[in-house]
């Protein structure tokens, strides 16, 4: 899965060379866990999980604050995830994760943002059985059979723990996301890299430099939009 790693990797570090709307778009998705439930993130799971993840990407605290504050108010803002899924060029899969007030504008942009760069929407399903939905944690260390013996005996489901460079990657369950957490924090973990559900591909592809240049542009004009929080596919930029 070292490949997969890289993938996600790579996609963090792009979202945090543009902090301001990664900000913006954590405290929409916030805003929501905090607003569908209760809004402590000691008592809400949802919420303290999407507050772990924004950690990882520097979202002030206090980006954080106001986004609960304003779910424990009067405002009657409703949002709805929606999921698209499309291809890029030469068999690229691509799924697109969004959190929207307004469905027809949504629909209407990540539709603009296929066909204007090289790539057309599928219908729902046309590419998602390809991927398989995966929590992942990366943080410092490089004792990948002690943590996978660890939360094996936590009676966790685990998938793969993998030492990459200086980082301890694990693949677990998404129905585990926040057990695997938390006993990696039991454990000593008290900083992660990466905390995230994805969409792994279950095969990756290689794409020519003239398709990876239209890719790329693809991937970006998606991510760029505002109701898009996650773009997840199966390329590979590895040579």
């Amino acid at each position: 899965m070292g490949r997969k790693w890289a993938n996600i990797k790579d996609k963090k570090a792009a979202k945090e060379a543009t902090s301001s709307k990664v900000f913006a778009k954590f405290g929409v998705e916030i805003y929501v866990a905090a607003k569908q439930g209760d809004p402590d993130p000691k008592t809400n799971r949802k919420l303290q999980s999407v507050m772990e993840r924004a950690k990882t990407y520097n979202v002030p605290k206090h980006v954080m604050d106001r986004a609960i504050e304003k779910a424990k108010g009067s405002s009657d803002e409703t949002y709805s995830e929606l999921r698209y899924e499309g291809f890029g060029p030469n068999g690229a899969m691509v799924i697109v994760d969004t959190l929207t007030n307004n469905v027809n504008r949504t629909a209407a942009e990540v539709r603009s943002a296929f066909g204007k760069n090289g790539g057309n929407m599928g219908v729902s399903g046309a590419v998602a059985y390809m991927f398989d939905n995966t929590a992942v944690f990366g943080f410092e260390g490089n004792e990948a059979d002690a943590i996978f013996e660890m939360l094996l005996e936590q009676d966790l489901e685990i998938r793969d723990v993998m030492t990459e460079g200086d980082q301890v990657i694990v693949y677990a369950e998404p129905e585990d996301f926040h057990s695997v957490q938390e006993a990696l924090k039991a454990d000593g973990v008290t900083e992660f890299t990466v905390a995230e559900v994805e969409m792994i591909a279950q095969n990756e592809v290689s794409l020519s430099e003239e398709d990876i240049v239209t890719f790329e542009k693809l991937i970006d004009a998606l991510e760029e939009l505002e109701d898009v929080q996650k773009v997840h596919h199966n390329v590979s930029f590895e040579n």
